[in-house]
């Protein structure tokens, strides 16, 4: 038929890190059930450089654009490809669809189950159902007993299937003819009448049924991948296969999905040296310090996060993780491998939304009301893309109860915009940042500080308290931040559920702003960030409040990154200014009075936070908690930086019990609760009112 037709073209290939994306010449021998490809198309005639068997295969668009798409065969292999645009890969999409569907059809035609089984799809618990059925030797998940013999000259030992495998299969093919039967009954209906064909709920129904089928069909894949990953990593060629009981509870072994140690006999695990040891003595003191920053060294470590490598290598890992979780599931408890953590803690991925200080200082410069609410919208824009270290989507550190982080920035005063009596659309951030000059040299009234500290106060749920200041310009904000994760699927997000404050106590204005959610997408493949959902900033006293939207990515079409927003005032709700562009390129701002500004985020000067060297750091400062961790992954040496996370966590553990089996509740050093949520135990705002008291009594 025409949907069969061998179609042929160029199409870009994700190669490597290295070489990255090239053009290939691809052709669809739908005879066949192959997907091949050659250099150009001048060598067709050649043998392919690559072949896929599209039997078994599955065909995924990428949310990642709308050109992208993925083949993963049954094999495991995977081609990731790239059309010119959306209509091209909506073709190729379609037609590798269908020549799939046929030869994987014909595979099933030519190879019945090993046994006559009828499942009811109704009735769980009928004689039928698989529970019922499935041999009472065999668990859902059971080890391989290996022995080797010799085979005879051209025989290949067929890859076995686990029986909750086969069950599963059986049971989809029977779901898959029921939805066939659905369709061609919803198709069968007169296209007029009470009840027709184009029934819009009809429709709808059938369209959903397709999807369910596709999406079970993709979750099904990810098994086989993992058993055939399994048995291909770790039989030798000329084994048979029997099944055997669990010596231990997998239950146990995967527990909150870490790997715990098996017995020594069975696989002894690497351990620590005594002298690396990170776990130091928990009785610390908890009295609040005070950091001198004078103390604190301009940082030199520059962490940047573009290592693929151990994504690729450690994709097992991943698949074996996936068919643990359920849609929804609460990421909180679950420990996630090591080799995909940022080098750094949630902390001071924090602190690193700061880096950019002179625009947080030029706040309160600003004229007027209207201007500092719009100052604080560029500058809430242009924090996360250094927040975010490059594109790939790695996690931090979970940072341990307890533990704090501590930094300072330092920029000349006259890097900070002053209000000039102009509109903040005069000024342009690329001008506002200027790297500072010798700022080390400079004498300290020619300077401003800002000073920051987080310090993780609640272990669960997980809530981060962090606070920051600048003296000089009496301004300081506070903030708690609770992190939910959940799997979604093919992507996890995490919701920032908490809220900051902004305080000018200048004029006395108190800014409350939210922070969006974040997403992990195409975690099989190459992981990238998304920002997405709705965050609201007020201020009560002046009326003005804005609005910003983080747009996620549609599935066909669209841009990554997007973001669009307004400012207005309340009381009139005139719009005095929109933006929009992408949160981590190039901003648009477009004010009352005509005027636009552009800001391009790629090409703002950051400002090297100061921090203290470890040596003067305290036990649970981040960076020295953390240290042996991030010193192997730095060497690339994952099973050591698991051994040194795992003694943290095992620490964190112990010490939660001995708190509960003693009734001892937990002390935070810089953070007190405040209703729903904590605030900095000297925040500036105190200080600065008991000082006009004082004054004012003396007088």
């Amino acid at each position: 038929s025409d949907h069969m037709e061998n179609i042929c073209g160029y199409l870009m290939k994700y190669t490597n890190l290295v070489t990255g994306w090239q053009y290939r010449y691809f052709v669809l021998n739908n005879d066949a059930g192959l997907l091949e490809y050659f250099v150009n198309e001048q060598s067709r005639h050649l043998k392919p450089r690559g072949t896929l068997q599209l039997a078994g295969a599955v065909i995924s668009p990428s949310d990642e654009d709308s050109h992208t798409f993925t083949v993963n065969a049954a094999s495991g292999e995977q081609y990731k490809l790239r059309a010119t645009d959306a209509k091209e890969r909506q073709h190729w999409v379609s037609r590798l669809q269908i020549c799939t569907q046929h030869h994987t059809e014909a595979i099933g035609k030519n190879n019945p189950p090993l046994k006559s089984r009828s499942f009811s799809l109704a009735s769980q618990g009928s004689a039928n159902s698989p529970g019922v059925q499935r041999r009472p030797s065999q668990n859902a998940v059971s080890f391989f007993n290996v022995g080797h013999h010799r085979l005879p000259t051209g025989k290949r030992v067929p890859i076995m299937q686990p029986d909750h495998l086969v069950d599963v299969r059986e049971m989809m093919s029977q779901a898959e003819g029921q939805q066939r039967d659905l369709i061609r009954s919803i198709e069968c209906l007169p296209a007029s009448g009470h009840l027709t064909s184009l029934d819009q709920d009809l429709l709808m129904l059938k369209a959903t049924s397709m999807a369910t089928m596709n999406c079970l069909n993709d979750c099904f894949h990810i098994l086989q991948l993992q058993h055939a990953s399994q048995q291909k990593g770790s039989l030798p060629a000329g084994t048979t296969i029997s099944w055997l009981e669990p010596k231990i509870s997998l239950a146990n072994h995967f527990k909150n999905g870490a790997a715990q140690n098996f017995p020594a006999e069975i696989n002894k695990a690497a351990s620590v040296r005594e002298e690396q040891s990170v776990a130091e003595p928990c009785q610390l003191t908890r009295e609040p310090e005070e950091i001198n920053p004078d103390e604190e060294l301009e940082d030199i470590c520059d962490e940047k996060e573009d290592d693929l490598g151990a994504v690729e290598e450690q994709r097992s890992v991943i698949l074996h993780l996936l068919s643990q979780l359920k849609l929804g599931m609460d990421l909180t408890r679950v420990v996630l491998p090591t080799f995909i953590l940022e080098k750094r803690s949630l902390l001071e991925m924090y602190a690193d939304f700061m880096s950019h200080p002179d625009l947080f200082v030029a706040i309160t410069n600003g004229s007027g009301p209207e201007e500092r609410m719009i100052r604080f919208v560029e500058y809430y824009l242009t924090s996360f893309h250094e927040g975010r270290k490059g594109a790939i989507a790695k996690k931090p550190y979970n940072p341990i109860i307890g533990e704090t982080f501590h930094c300072s920035w330092r920029m000349p005063k006259s890097s900070v915009a002053t209000d000039a009596g102009t509109s903040s659309c005069a000024h342009s951030p690329s001008e506002q940042v200027a790297p500072p000059k010798d700022v080390e040299g400079q004498a300290e009234p020619d300077c401003y500080t800002v000073k920051f500290v987080a310090e993780q106060v609640s272990h669960h749920p997980p809530v981060s308290g962090f606070y920051a200041e600048c003296v000089e310009r009496n301004m300081c904000v506070n903030a708690h931040v609770w992190t939910k994760s959940k799997f979604l699927g093919m992507s996890i997000g995490v919701t920032m559920v908490g809220e900051g404050v902004l305080h000018l106590l200048e004029h006395g204005e108190e800014y409350t702003f939210s922070l969006p959610c974040a997403y992990a997408r195409s975690i099989l493949t190459v992981p990238w960030v998304e920002l997405g959902g709705k965050v609201n900033i007020n201020c009560a006293k002046t009326g003005y409040s804005a609005s910003i939207n983080f747009h996620t990515k549609p599935f066909y079409g669209g841009k990554l990154h997007r973001v669009t927003g307004e400012v207005k005032q309340n009381m009139t709700n005139t719009v005095v200014c929109r933006v929009q562009g992408e949160w981590n390129s190039v901003l648009e701002f477009t004010y009352s009075n005509g005027e636009t500004k552009y800001v391009d985020l790629t090409k703002l000067s950051v400002t090297r936070k100061r921090v203290r060297p470890l040596e003067k750091q305290g036990p649970f400062e981040s960076r020295r908690l953390w240290q042996h961790v991030t010193e192997s992954l730095r060497d690339g040496d994952i099973d050591k930086a698991t051994e040194h996370k795992r003694a943290l966590e095992e620490r964190q553990r112990n010490e939660e019990r001995l708190r509960a089996e003693t009734e001892t509740p937990w002390c935070t050093k810089y953070f007190l609760k405040d209703g729903d949520g904590w605030v900095y135990h000297k925040p500036l705002w105190k200080t600065v009112s008991a000082a006009q008291t004082q004054q004012t009594d003396s007088n």
